[in-house]
């Protein structure tokens, strides 16, 4: 998953910063338009425009940029369908990248995704050819 470079936004010119706090005060309906139709954000989306748009109230300039989303080796193997140490001894080994902070190992939502989406195709692969799947896709399907 490529990030997208940061964007950095000037800051409004005073009175443009000025009508838009003023709109923002109180104001609790957003209402987003794309091509002339009306979107409704989901509300962690929401808050975010809602955050950006009193920053340029204030005056500030912005910078907008995107994070990948880390994961404990908890949430990463219940999202896998794997045990726990299954998942630790995969990252052991290389077959999921893994990075540490401090003694505490995070991965990336990209690469369970990606190791997700190659255990499906092992296993279209295997259903194609007309056998079972090898010991390690079985292993890893069934969180050993």
């Amino acid at each position: 998953m490529a990030l997208i470079a940061p964007r950095v936004a000037p800051a409004l010119p005073a009175d443009e910063a000025l009508a838009l706090q003023r709109a923002l005060d109180g104001g609790t309906d957003i209402t987003v338009f794309v091509d002339g139709t009306v979107h409704r954000l989901p509300p962690q989306a929401r808050d975010a425009v809602v955050d950006l748009l009193a920053r340029f109230s204030r005056g500030e300039a912005v910078t907008v940029s995107s994070v990948e989303e880390m994961l404990t080796t908890s949430k990463a193997a219940e999202l896998a369908g794997i045990s726990h140490t299954y998942l630790r001894n995969m990252t052991d080994r290389g077959e999921i990248p893994v990075e540490y902070r401090g003694t505490h190992r995070r991965i990336r939502l990209a690469a369970v995704m990606a190791w997700l989406e190659g255990q499906k195709k092992k296993q279209a692969a295997a259903a194609a050819a007309g056998g079972a799947p090898d010991a390690g896709t079985s292993d890893a399907a069934s969180g050993q």
